[in-house]
């Protein structure tokens, strides 16, 4: 089994690291909920050169991703330019490298998932294929758009025109990239981009004291590696990992129109369960889907419909109600858009235990903290899924 205990509350520990955390922030800018941000742009656009007849390689683009935000989360919040000075000096970068592979290394216990790390970290190739542009061009926009609340703030600020002009030369760096000149002039994507966004605002848990605080964007984010390891666990195809990474991080997006209802009450009965389903797929056809393409939008209903359901398309009809093994003996290819809807489920769920179980340890627990991680573990105490020993994974957590 490619996850661990350590290896998600590795990742799980992005909810802490704070951003521009030397400005006056009206809000807690957090890595997790930034890096989610950054994934969701890169997926706007890389569907917009994969649009244009460039190939998009999907796998190293989510890879690269994962593995960013890992080594972001052990060097912490180490300033741009700084971090721009580091990687200009090949012998210290390979220096700053080999701390985090020697902290990393301990959390992962497949082969070869340390060996990508590695390559990763270590491949003296300059990273400019277009995955790896689009992925730069994400982390630049996704820090403006940060900036853009930061400097309202800190209006007095003498560096404002300085880090501004900064970002914008470097975003202008890849101006060759369709979805960039489309957020640049403030096309229709850019409000996509905004409604996404807003899921940093809207805090888990709401009601109920606890640290770290997590938003529904990060949450998302978190849901969507773990589902991509476990899919790694997997006989997979590029599709499997594909669709299980982006319906794992889009799996809450019609939140960004309906707020965060929790799950007890969206269980409180079928029926409202049901309500709520349909109302969040009108508001969904009225408030998000005309902000992007049309051609994304039927892989945008797969991702957000139905999302914790198994499914395959056979000639674009939608086959349900399949076990993960059926999937893997039977429609194991690209051309089945294979959906581990199970599969984010429970990661979704082993989120949800994360939050609980940290806070509780942490010294801030409640009747709901508490109750959600005994219900959580005990509905995967016995649990394997599509082969997988999700039990053993809640084992590790005492």
């Amino acid at each position: 089994m490619i996850i661990n205990s350590s290896l998600v509350n590795e990742l799980f520990r992005a909810f802490h690291i704070q951003r521009w955390n030397d400005r006056i922030r009206p809000m807690e800018l957090i890595e997790m909920d930034k890096h989610a941000h950054k994934m969701i742009i890169a997926y706007c656009l890389g569907k917009y050169e994969e649009g244009a007849g460039k190939e998009i390689d999907w796998n190293e683009l989510i890879r690269s991703g994962i593995f960013e935000l890992l080594r972001r989360i052990v060097i912490s919040d180490i300033k741009s330019p700084i971090y721009r000075e580091i990687k200009k000096n090949k012998e210290v970068f390979a220096k700053l490298n080999e701390y985090i592979y020697t902290h990393l290394v301990t959390k992962i216990d497949d082969h070869t998932i340390k060996q990508e790390l590695k390559d990763f970290l270590f491949n003296d190739v300059e990273k400019n294929t277009l995955s790896q542009r689009i992925l730069d061009a994400s982390h630049i926009y996704a820090s403006y758009w940060e900036f853009q609340i930061v400097k309202v703030t800190n209006p007095t600020s003498y560096q404002n025109n300085e880090i501004e002009m900064e970002l914008l030369n470097d975003i202008h760096a890849f101006s060759d990239l369709i979805g960039v000149q489309k957020l640049m002039t403030r096309q229709t994507i850019s409000n996509f981009i905004d409604m996404c966004s807003q899921l940093r605002f809207q805090i888990r848990w709401a009601q109920t004291p606890r640290v770290p605080k997590t938003s529904v964007l990060g949450h998302s984010l978190l849901v969507a590696c773990i589902s991509y390891f476990l899919t790694r666990d997997l006989p997979n195809c590029n599709k499997r990992i594909y669709n299980n990474f982006f319906g794992g991080l889009f799996h809450d997006l019609p939140e960004a129109v309906t707020r965060d209802i929790i799950s007890p009450v969206k269980e409180s009965s079928a029926e409202f369960d049901i309500l709520i389903k349909t109302l969040e797929r009108e508001l969904a056809e009225k408030e998000i889907f005309p902000h992007i393409e049309e051609t994304w939008i039927e892989e945008m209903k797969y991702f957000t419909q139905d999302e914790f359901a198994n499914k395959v398309s056979i000639k674009k009809k939608i086959k349900k109600n399949l076990s993960i093994e059926e999937i893997t003996e039977n429609y194991n290819s690209n051309e089945f858009l294979p959906y581990d809807g199970e599969l984010i489920k429970a990661g979704d769920h082993l989120a949800a235990f994360l939050e609980s179980w940290h806070s509780i340890r942490s010294g801030i627990s409640s009747t709901e903290l508490i109750s959600s991680e005994q219900k959580i573990r005990e509905q995967y105490k016995d649990k394997t899924i599509g082969g997988i020993p999700i039990k053993n994974l809640y084992a590790s957590f005492e």
